[in-house]
């Protein structure tokens, strides 16, 4: 606001000193050339009146237009000069761009009238039919003319204005859905990662137990127990690192990308879970072919996630694992003993979850609940519904 005073003083200077000068040159008319009245210094009164005017033009241009309206009636009526009349098409041009919403259109109205009233009333004062069309086009610059061009000027400023506020619109919107993705990512992450630890340090814990809690063991029993023990730990540093280096990004075009699990992995993950009193069987039905990576990863993260609570808080005897091909889907089932409720290990209570929205992102269905004795777990992935296959594929890579 400082500035914008201080450079509306240095425009109000500027105009006083070229209207000044402008008189001194005889820059103003006279209605009888023989008529000495009024003397040329009375002409800087109403000058000095339209260039104090400029004082207000941003800060309250309504009343700079209330001040120079007045100067520049006397000016008139002296006959007008033309050092007043440009500074008051200052006055109307700012009252016009900085003035309410309703002002340009006031002043268009107000403007034009003053043009048509003083062309028609100095032409017939005159007698001159020539001289109404050249004063009613010099008024009508003087006077119409600057409240048109800030009008121009105001339309293209709010323009820009609703520009401005739309690109600022795309921007939050923009930021929200960064926002949506960074917590979408986040959310497949934290499944990734409980999946990947729970699954092979629950194994580790398991074992490693068993091993210190019966120290009578043979040495077959700790030689297998040691044995998926490292299987375990090796596993879970291999995922762990394909997952490091998806969130870092990288891609080593020498290289191979970061391998996702497969179906076709499935048998190794029920070798490596295993329990003294729980043994784990594989069944696959139907015909086995090229998977979505999307289905294939969440077939085989339910069935990782399945084996671990099954390992947790399962009985003794046996888990069936059965995955079944159709045309249009696959069937993911698992079935263990349930157990007495007292597990060895403390849960998360987020593989549940975890597993029932790998299911609902790929659009199957997922239910888990005890069935006969033993807790069934058992998960429909569609595979015909590529749509929304490829936006889980996405997801995942």
């Amino acid at each position: 606001m400082r500035f914008t005073t201080r450079q509306d003083a240095l425009l109000a200077v500027a105009a006083l000193a070229g209207g000044l000068l402008l008189l001194s040159a005889r820059g103003y008319s006279q209605w009888d050339p023989d008529d000495p009245w009024p003397h040329p210094a009375w002409r800087v009164l109403p000058l000095v009146g339209v260039c104090a005017a400029m004082l207000l033009r941003r800060t309250r241009p309504v009343a700079g237009l209330a001040v120079a309206t007045p100067a520049v009636v006397a000016d008139i009526v002296m006959g007008p000069s033309l050092g007043t009349m440009m500074v008051y098409t200052d006055a109307l041009y700012a009252a016009s761009l900085y003035g309410g919403r309703r002002m340009p259109e006031r002043l268009l109205a107000v403007t034009t009238a003053a043009t048509v009233l003083l062309a028609a009333g100095l032409g017939l004062w005159a007698g001159d039919w020539a001289a109404m069309v050249v004063i009613g086009g010099v008024a009508g610059m003087t006077f119409v003319g600057p409240v048109l061009t800030a009008m121009v000027v105001r339309a293209h400023r709010d323009r820009a204005e609703l520009e401005r506020q739309r690109a600022d619109q795309l921007a939050r919107l923009a930021e929200l859905d960064r926002r949506n993705a960074v917590a979408a990512e986040r959310a497949r992450m934290a499944r990734e990662l409980h999946d990947v630890v729970s699954n092979h340090l629950s194994a580790v814990a398991l074992h490693s137990s068993a091993v210190l809690r019966l120290p009578d063991l043979d040495r077959a029993a700790v030689h297998e127990a040691m044995w998926v023990i490292r299987e375990n730990s090796v596993q879970g540093l291999a995922e762990m690192r394909r997952m490091i280096g998806l969130l870092r990004e990288e891609r080593d075009t020498d290289g191979d990308p970061p391998a996702t699990p497969r179906l076709a992995d499935l048998e190794g993950l029920v070798d490596r879970a295993t329990r003294p009193d729980l043994a784990m069987d594989l069944t696959v039905t139907g015909t086995p072919r090229e998977l979505p990576a999307a289905v294939e990863l969440a077939a085989y993260r339910i069935v990782q996630e399945s084996l671990t609570n099954a390992l947790k808080h399962a009985g003794p005897g046996r888990v069936e694992v059965r995955v079944e091909h159709r045309p249009d889907r696959v069937c993911v089932t698992v079935d263990s003993p349930l157990g007495d409720g007292r597990a060895e290990l403390p849960g998360t209570g987020s593989g549940l979850v975890g597993m029932r929205e790998r299911a609902s992102i790929l659009g199957g269905t997922f239910a888990a609940r005890p069935e006969g004795g033993r807790w069934r777990v058992r998960a429909w992935l569609p595979c015909a519904g590529m749509d929304r296959v490829r936006a889980g594929e996405e997801g995942a890579a």
